[in-house]
């Protein structure tokens, strides 16, 4: 029995008799049922970031670099896993992140008129060649290679956010609720990715995601405290 992916069989075949599934019988059961989790809850994540910059119009605090790096992290990853035909619930959450993280690049440029000549260029080319990356019509070696930068081009995405909220002591606009599911994303999908025997190379992309998502998410909190402190002297 197979949905989605998802053997029942063996799980359903040890209620039947009365017992409870065995570990190589559960985990990879568990492993998929987060991994489409994962891929279900990746379809909002980053709304909450979109409706808090449309709600304030404003987009203090964020860093444009950051934003246009994840997307070119994204857009590599979900090019790499399409590739390698990986299942679609060990990446299918790619996808709607990238299609989100472009929604966001574009409401960033939006209010940050004037958009700088330097800004369009670098738009412009990602236009020209993430189809190509997309479609993985590129040379093999090369296409590993791109995979492996991907790390540390999401981890130069986090870096610029990171300093930005050091150096103002504030995260602007950052949003609580997107990093906190960006955080938990990336702890499930270190589980997931074990289970579905993925390249470590995307083992390694979410162990990276847990550690920079959870530097954001400190900052949040601890940015936040004395803020809301001053806020109650106030009133």
């Amino acid at each position: 029995m197979d949905y989605l992916g998802i053997d029942l069989s063996c799980a359903l075949g040890s209620f039947r008799h009365g017992q409870f599934p065995e570990k190589d019988c559960l985990l990879p059961l568990i492993s998929k049922l987060l991994g489409y989790a994962i891929v279900a809850a990746s379809t909002t994540v980053k709304l909450p970031q979109i409706l808090k910059i449309l709600k304030h119009r404003s987009v203090r605090g964020l860093s444009m670099i950051s934003f246009e790096l994840e997307v070119v992290g994204y857009t590599i990853a979900l090019a790499y896993c399409l590739h390698k035909g990986l299942p679609f619930s060990a990446y299918g959450e790619l996808l709607f992140l990238l299609i989100q993280a472009l929604v966001l690049v574009a409401i960033i440029y939006y209010f940050s008129q004037p958009v700088s000549t330097k800004t369009w260029i670098r738009a412009l080319l990602y236009c020209a060649v993430a189809p190509t990356i997309l479609a993985g019509n590129i040379n093999p070696l090369l296409f590993e290679a791109l995979y492996a930068s991907q790390h540390a081009i999401f981890l130069f995405a986090r870096i610029p956010q990171i300093w930005a909220n050091f150096s103002n002591k504030s995260t602007g606009e950052l949003s609580f609720l997107t990093c906190f599911m960006n955080s938990g994303g990336s702890m499930v999908r270190v589980f997931t990715s074990i289970q579905e025997n993925a390249p470590k190379s995307v083992l390694m992309g979410s162990i990276i995601g847990i550690a920079t998502n959870f530097t954001i998410l400190s900052q949040i909190v601890f940015y936040q405290k004395p803020r809301a402190g001053k806020d109650k002297k106030l009133q």
